[in-house]
């Protein structure tokens, strides 16, 4: 992974850390023929995936099955010229214009600068631990305090002692809450990840059977947990947890902490009064100060207790019970560990293959359950670890579980399981390895079943659902929800207190996708949503989106519509109102709000200067049609050049709504800024802006895109591979020749996809194993070749076509001589669009 460092914002650039500065972090020794002064943004362990190779140092981490100094050669060859080492290259001096940090221990080097980097910021920060849970609570209580908060948080699953220390590197000024989860499997472990995080709030999810082998009881595993927790002043959890209720007030160093707790039966601040499952939703009566009642919208019990975490963390954060209500009633699992696609012959595949300890694989057979009886079930399973438990124990217990499933069949992989076997009932097939698994594979018939897949990750059991998932198109559009919503809350952040923001989904939100980028908005309480024409907006108050609707470009046919949904036209001319108010004086109900649209000097849509006049007249007679807001469009707000072309339009805006406001008697909302103006001309933020482009991760100049999160990730994948001799053309007019022998590889996007033709003939470039590779020939409709030659690539092998840099969409626009509004919105609706959380 490759991650941000500590990249504070100047009113410049964002800075980083020097060679220097991070051998001082970590105690290392520095030896170095380049500037001690080098910039460092940006670390990675893994060197296939480095992209930022001048500003990232190279982590060398020695593991139990590989040792990261093997891959310093790569490293170097892809531009990286600074590396973290326990070890120097006994070849050393072919590194030339390179820096070595020499240390002891890199993951302990690596924790010192992220416990450093930590410390410069003065942020409240929850730590999260427990044996299940973790995750889940953390992405939530993300999605519930985003709103009020600009949140950092540790990726994915990211609580090892490499993952918490890489998640701490986000970390940066405008943050103002950090939540992170830390696991442990021995004792040591956490008092490591204590130093890093140095949590202020603690969150306890549960304790379970993971690692039972490595303590001598339950109590001395909840002992080494809470070291997580030594320097907090608020520590959260559930009193129905016995073990952990008990060593917690038996605790020395918690006795001066504050127990924020809740519970079904205990005595808490936050008790749990009733519980009621109705369907698919579980409504849990509860009580603090008052009684209030939530809908959650699911039953399983995990989920409730996860989400019961999240509330009275919300309640500590002293947000209003009416917000906690809402909130919460918009839950949704988080797929971080359990997935079901679409198989083959009617199947679904159920994919939990990222654990095997006895607690997930109960969660996983409660989850199959909830499915219902309408298909067969069929269970593969590998052996267990981390169960703490004898052999003999654990599978005798584990058979008793899946027995009371009632698998239709069972699937058996691993040398400990297979002795076990008779213990199942239905075993058709038991092997020693997933090799000779795959081996048998295809003679096996799936047919209109669940495929439940629960392994440890060292079975590889992904190789096995690669055949049974259902094929789609191999060219995917990845849009990042948690990116969207960061993007959000930075402009947020930006605006005066009661600034309103109105966010742009015309052209299916600059074709990331309407409703579900919609449905994001309203969640994070956007004021207003723009759509350009009328049946967009009917398509959003179809799928339930509730939020005010403006519409940009109605069509005056659609008058009566756009009034039956809810929907607020654009009125930019004097012949688009004589219009409305004909169509409003035939109208027998209220008929919507409208915008009025001021001409300050785009020269697009708007009224002129000279019309304010009879625009005001016009209006002060027409008291019932309400004016919600007047709005102008900058023609020039990213350009420095043009500022005072700008100054001219927000001083034309200003006074001309001042003249309507004295005609009709009340002062309508104003809006004027766009992306670009938002952070540019803080002065004229008036009562609104409009967020745009930046919402998708595009800011006004690169200043700005730094603080931004890129939202999407256009992926394909190597069709073939072809090597050709000498003299070959390639491509629709041969004019792709070489006079030497090339590799190339065919993906399958072409221009019908958006990507355009002129991005052909080594223009354009895609990312193969994390490394450019040109176009060459010309891009044809469905696919395109790409020149891979001297790289290890295999067909099936992942392709970024757009995504992190070289290949963010302003550099695609910008090889394409375009902007990226058009970069976005070309992209075709025949990719399949996939939307992400973390």
């Amino acid at each position: 992974m490759q991650v941000l460092l500590s990249s504070q914002p100047t009113e410049q650039n964002m800075m980083g850390y020097t060679c220097k500065q991070l051998a001082s972090a970590c105690n290392g020794v520095l030896y170095s023929d380049i500037s001690e002064e080098k910039i460092i943004r940006f670390l990675c362990t893994d060197s296939r995936k480095i992209v930022f190779t001048e500003e990232s140092m190279f982590i060398a981490i020695t593991g139990l099955s590989h040792n990261g100094h093997d891959f310093i050669k790569s490293a170097y060859e892809k531009g990286v010229r600074c590396f973290l080492v326990s070890k120097l290259p006994e070849d050393s001096s072919r590194y030339s214009e390179t820096a070595f940090i020499l240390v002891p221990d890199t993951i302990v080097a690596l924790q010192q600068i992220a416990a450093r980097h930590r410390k410069q910021f003065d942020l409240p920060v929850i730590g999260i631990t427990g044996s299940n849970g973790k995750t889940i609570v953390k992405e939530w209580l993300s999605q519930l305090l985003t709103p009020k908060y600009q949140v950092v948080k540790s990726p994915g699953s990211y609580n090892s002692q490499i993952g918490v220390p890489l998640s701490l590197w986000h970390i940066q000024s405008y943050h103002t809450l950090g939540l992170f989860e830390a696991g442990m499997s021995k004792p040591g472990e956490m008092v490591r990840l204590a130093a890093c995080i140095q949590p202020d709030i603690g969150v306890f999810t549960m304790i379970g059977e993971a690692h039972n082998e490595n303590f001598k009881n339950i109590e001395e595993k909840i002992t080494e947990k809470l070291l997580l927790f030594q320097s907090v002043h608020t520590l959260v959890y559930c009193r129905d947890h016995k073990a952990i209720d008990r060593v917690i007030l038996e605790t020395d160093y918690l006795k001066q902490v504050r127990l924020y707790t809740w519970s079904f039966n205990e005595e808490a601040d936050l008790r749990v009064l009733s519980k009621e499952k109705t369907g698919k939703h579980t409504r849990l009566q509860l009580k603090t100060d008052s009684v209030f009642e939530v809908q959650l919208p699911f039953t399983d019990a995990a989920m409730i207790e996860n989400a019961l975490h999240c509330i009275a963390v919300m309640l500590l954060f002293e947000v209003p019970k009416e917000e906690i209500i809402y909130a919460v009633s918009f839950l949704q699992p988080i797929a971080m560990r359990l997935e079901m696609k679409k198989g083959i012959n009617g199947c679904f595949v159920i994919n939990d293959a990222y654990n095997a300890d006895m607690d997930s694989v109960r969660i996983a057979l409660q989850y199959l359950r909830e499915l219902g009886n309408k298909k067969n079930k069929t269970l593969i399973l590998t052996d267990i670890h981390q169960s703490g438990r004898s052999a003999e124990v654990l599978y005798n217990t584990l058979a008793s579980w899946v027995n009371e499933a009632k698998f239709s069949r069972l699937i058996l992989i691993g040398s400990q399981i297979q002795k076990y076997q008779t213990a199942f009932d239905n075993v058709e097939s038991a092997f020693t390895n997933t090799n000779d698994f795959l081996q048998a594979l295809p003679a096996m018939c799936f047919q209109d079943e669940y495929i439940l897949m629960k392994g440890a990750r060292e079975f590889e059991l992904e190789r096995a659902e690669a055949f049974l998932i259902e094929k789609t198109h191999a060219t995917v559009l990845e849009i990042n929800l948690n990116a969207i919503a960061h993007n959000f809350s930075y402009y947020k952040s930006l605006l005066s207190p009661n600034v309103k923001m109105m966010a742009m989904v015309k052209a299916a939100s600059y074709g990331t996708g309407d409703v579900e980028i919609a449905q994001l908005l309203e969640f994070y309480k956007a004021d207003y949503l723009a759509v350009a024409y009328t049946d967009e907006g009917v398509h959003l108050r179809k799928e339930g989106i509730k939020t005010p609707i403006m519409v940009m470009n109605p069509e005056d046919e659609h008058y009566e519509r756009m009034a039956r949904y809810g929907l607020e036209p654009e009125i930019y001319s004097m012949r688009s109102l004589q219009r409305y108010l004909l169509f409003a004086r035939s109208y027998t109900e209220d008929v919507p709000s409208v915008h009025i649209k001021l001409d300050t000097g785009m020269h697009r849509l708007g009224f002129m200067p000279h019309e304010i006049q009879v625009l005001s007249e016009t209006l002060s007679q027409y008291p019932h049609i309400r004016i919600t807001s007047i709005f102008s469009h900058l023609a020039a707000s990213d350009n420095p050049d043009l500022d005072t072309f700008t100054y001219s339009q927000i001083d034309k805006f200003d006074s001309a709504t001042q003249k309507i406001a004295d005609a009709i008697g009340y002062m309508p909302i104003r809006h004027i800024l766009n992306t670009g103006g938002i952070e540019r001309f803080p002065n004229a933020q008036f009562d609104m802006v409009r967020l745009g482009i930046g919402l998708y991760g595009i800011g006004s100049n690169e200043t700005q895109t730094a603080h931004l999160m890129q939202v999407i990730r256009l992926k394909t994948r190597i069709s073939q591979i072809r090597r050709l001799p000498a003299g070959e053309p390639v491509g629709y007019g041969c004019e792709a020749v070489s006079d030497k022998e090339r590799l190339i590889a065919t993906v399958p996007i072409g221009y019908a996809d958006g990507y355009r033709r002129s991005l052909g003939l080594g223009v354009g470039s895609m990312l193969v194993s994390g490394v450019p590779v040109p176009v060459v020939g010309k891009v044809c409709m469905d696919m395109t070749m790409l020149d891979i030659t001297g790289l290890q690539a295999e067909e099936g092998d992942d392709v970024i076509v757009m995504g992190p840099s070289p290949l963010r969409i302003s550099d695609l626009a910008h090889a394409m001589q375009t902007i990226p509004y058009e970069v976005l919105t070309a992209l075709s609706q025949r990719l399949k669009r996939v939307f992400v959380k973390e």
